[in-house]
C-alpha cells in the first residue's frame, strides 16, 4: 500500500484515531530528536493521547526545557547587531558595520557552542568516573555496620544518599536512552 494524502480532519473511528495518534506521535518525537541533534536545540514536546495519557520527549529533558521557557524574560527589542546583519544596505559603511556585527554574533555563538561541547565532555568523564566508582564499590569488602561508630554511620548515610541520587540520575539517563533507542527501532522497522 502506497502513501496517500490524508485529509486534515478528526478521525472519527476511535481505534483508527488511536493508531493514527501512535504513529504520528513517534514521527513527531523523531522530528524533535532530529531538530535537537542537527541544530543543537533544546526541544520539549508534550502530547496527550485521545484517552488522556500524557507522552513527552525532551532534549536534554522536558523539565529543563520547560523551566527555561517559563523563566525566559520577554525581550521587546531584538538584538540590533542581528537586525543590522539581516538587513542589506546600499551604503558600504553600513555593510561593513553589518558584516562586523554578523561576525561578532557568529563569534558569540561559536563560544556558546564550545562551552556546550566542553560541558558534554565533562559529563562524559563524570559518567565514566561514576561507572568506575560503582565497579570499585562492587569489589570492596563488605562492612559490618555493628562495628561502626556514630560518626561513621553518619558518613555512611551521606554516602548512601549520594549514591541514591547518582543512581536516580543514571536511571533518568538510561530511560532517555532507551526511549530514543525504541524510537529509532520503530522508524527502522
Amino acid at each position: 500500500m502506497g502513501r496517500r494524502k490524508i485529509e486534515m480532519k478528526v478521525v472519527k473511528d476511535t481505534s483508527c484515531r488511536q493508531v493514527t495518534f501512535s504513529k504520528r506521535r513517534t514521527g513527531l518525537f523523531k522530528k524533535a530528536n532530529e531538530l535537537a541533534t542537527l541544530c543543537g536545540a533544546e526541544v520539549a514536546v508534550v502530547v496527550f493521547s485521545p484517552g488522556g495519557k500524557p507522552f513527552s520527549f525532551g532534549q536534554p529533558n522536558v523539565e529543563s526545557v520547560a523551566d527555561r521557557f517559563l523563566k525566559q524574560e520577554s525581550k521587546p527589542n531584538r538584538d540590533k547587531a542581528a537586525i543590522a546583519a539581516a538587513v542589506p544596505s546600499k551604503n558600504k559603511k553600513n555593510n561593513a558595520a553589518a558584516a562586523a556585527a554578523a561576525a561578532a554574533t557568529a563569534e558569540k555563538l561559536n563560544q556558546q557552542l564550545n562551552e556546550q561541547v566542553k560541558q558534554l565532555q565533562d559529563e562524559k568523564k563524570r559518567g565514566e568516573a561514576l561507572d568506575k566508582e560503582i565497579a570499585a564499590g562492587e569489589k570492596a569488602a563488605p562492612i559490618d555496620i555493628g562495628d561502626l561508630g556514630f560518626e561513621d554511620l553518619k558518613k555512611l548515610k551521606r554516602s548512601l544518599e549520594e549514591l541514591r541520587e547518582k543512581g536516580k540520575e543514571r536511571v533518568g539517563e538510561i530511560e532517555a536512552s532507551s526511549t530514543l533507542l525504541m524510537l529509532s527501532k520503530d522508524f527502522r522497522g
